[in-house]
């Protein structure tokens, strides 16, 4: 038995165990951070799987090469495809709004931050026209 698997079961067991002694005794606060310990515990060692997994995945995707994307220029459709490339450049709808039918060549909107003074100068404790 590994040492993972061992540590699942004996914290398995540690957690059942005190979440029992939890449930007849909700109020007490020594069975409550028994319980929180024992799911610590529990929270540590499925960490530790986790890890081992992803590990075990990198092992195995390093086995086997990535494919390398064929470049732009030989794709079907050749140039075509840079005509789409700035959709996302440009308002959907007449309202600036996204979804319906988007303008072709209408530039997106940008917004801009309202100037922090608003007439008065800037100076504190003054009303929006300056006055106090």
């Amino acid at each position: 038995m590994d040492e993972i698997e061992k540590r699942l079961r004996e914290l398995s067991d540690n957690c059942v165990k005190a979440y029992l002694d939890w449930q007849g005794k909700k109020r007490d606060p020594a069975t409550r951070e028994a319980l929180q310990d024992a799911i610590h515990e529990m929270r540590k060692v499925s960490a530790r799987l986790e890890i081992e997994i992803a590990v075990s995945e990198r092992d195995e995707m390093a086995a086997r090469p990535i494919p390398i994307p064929p470049h732009r220029a030989t794709r079907k459709g050749g140039a075509q495809d840079d005509e789409d490339d700035n959709a996302g450049n440009f308002a959907g709808n007449e309202e600036g709004q996204g979804g319906g039918e988007p303008r072709q060549g209408v530039p997106r909107q940008v917004l801009r931050r309202r100037s922090q003074h608003h007439g008065g100068g800037g100076r504190g404790g003054q009303g929006r026209g300056g006055e106090e």
